[in-house]
């Protein structure tokens, strides 16, 4: 697509967006795979309508106020990215230029307010607990509280598993194949702290020394979502600051995550500190970045796990942030066929957002609500006995859906299943 656009005043990530506009061709293959077009069947609420509204606001012909509407309700999965004939790269033009039009543009009382909570809670492990166990008492009074904070308590689990101290050094189990350091991550801490636990041993189990560094935080994935990059690149300096030495000394052969997201988010460093004297350090950390089923996939098993006890029948979901963000869609599988006695189905379209997309099911509760029951019933429509994912955000939304058809399907990240296969 042609385009004027100024890149002087896009900054340092001007190329990038302005290139994203240059590779879309208006073909329309995007439009099968966009979740908010599916469900709202609106040309603006689609990746090119999108891409054509960003490139009209950036050439001076649209207002902030006109075009970010159809920007808060996209949800970031990047499933056009996948669909795309022409290699858009719909996520270096999204992210900054939300970034960009969020120091300007002007939010209501309720938005600051729930932006604020998001902020300042969910990044911290601690006050997210604190915030949750609170929260659970809120129910009751849910009905009478405003929309987006309403939508928080729906989505807290009735119980809070209890913390899981995590050591700084876990040896590998045996002849040592690989040294990792895991980012602990900040949400799933809190939600399902058994994930971590589960890594560990798994990676243990494989030969893998595991390190935690003290000191990291969160990755800074959900600020960078909502527009927040001042925040998104304080959070992720810290982990650079803890991360970048031990790839620099050649002390570890992978930062590994277990959280989509955060692997997704963790791979933008370099285009989020482009021009700044972090982006050295941020592109090495990008480029060492894997998923957890990534990473164990290509140093391979040492040994296939032992049969399940009884057959069990196992519904894969394609986190969003792992399977287009990042491609990686064939290593869960392959782990997860490598467990005797376990049968892997597909879910009908399973290449469709469940509508978690980082804080979407907060900020935009009607269409992350349709997206949660569509996904909910396709994943029915297996008839498996249970649904495994890579990333906390879906196994929430997931969870908030199936519940709702009084489902007892059970609930696995690929990693637990693993460790539970192991015995």
């Amino acid at each position: 697509m042609q385009h004027t656009i100024d890149l002087e005043q896009l900054g340092p990530p001007g190329p990038e967006m302005a290139h994203a506009v240059e590779k879309c061709v208006h073909c329309g293959f995007c439009l099968s795979s966009c979740p908010t077009y599916k469900v709202l069947g609106e040309e603006m609420d689609s990746p090119r309508g999108r891409i054509y509204m960003m490139k009209e606001q950036m050439e001076g012909n649209l207002s902030l106020d006109e075009v970010m509407p159809y920007l808060d309700r996209c949800l970031g999965c990047m499933a056009c990215v996948t669909s795309c004939p022409s290699g858009v790269e719909y996520g270096e033009l999204l992210t900054p230029f939300r970034a960009q039009s969020e120091k300007t543009r002007k939010r209501t009382i309720m938005e600051r307010t729930t932006r604020l909570l998001v902020r300042e809670t969910l990044p911290y492990p601690d006050r997210f607990r604190l915030s949750a166990t609170v929260g659970k008492l809120a129910k009751p009074f849910k009905s009478i509280l405003p929309g987006p904070l309403g939508a928080m308590l729906d989505l807290l689990p009735q119980t809070l598993p209890s913390a899981e101290a995590l050591p700084e050094i876990t040896p590998a189990i045996g002849t040592k194949r690989a040294r990792v350091a895991l980012l602990s991550g900040c949400v799933q801490q809190v939600l399902s702290p058994s994930i971590n636990s589960a890594t560990l041993r798994v990676l243990a189990r494989n030969g893998v020394e595991v390190l935690i560094p003290r000191g990291q935080g969160c990755c800074g994935s959900l600020a960078m979502h909502n527009g927040e990059g001042d925040h998104a690149s304080a959070l992720a300096r810290q982990n650079l600051t803890i991360f970048g030495p031990l790839l620099e000394r050649g002390e570890i052969d992978a930062i590994v995550t277990n959280a989509a997201g955060c692997g997704s988010g963790m791979k933008e460093y370099g285009l989020l500190f482009k021009g700044t004297k972090y982006e050295e350090r941020a592109r090495l950390f990008a480029s060492n970045v894997q998923d957890i089923s990534l990473f164990l996939d290509s140093l391979g098993l040492v040994d296939p796990p032992p049969a399940l006890p009884e057959p069990l029948t196992v519904a894969y979901h394609d986190a969003c942030h792992l399977a287009h963000a990042q491609g990686v869609t064939s290593s869960p599988r392959r782990l997860l066929r490598a467990i005797p006695n376990l049968t892997l189905v597909e879910i009908p379209n399973g290449e469709i957002c469940c509508g978690s997309a980082g804080t979407y099911n907060l900020e935009q509760p009607k269409i992350a609500g349709t997206l949660g029951e569509q996904k909910a019933a396709n994943i029915l429509m297996t008839n498996a006995q249970a649904v495994v994912t890579g990333n906390i955000g879906c196994m929430t939304q997931i969870q908030t859906y199936l519940l709702q058809t009084q489902s007892s399907l059970l609930l696995w990240h690929t990693i637990e299943l693993l460790d539970e296969a192991y015995g």
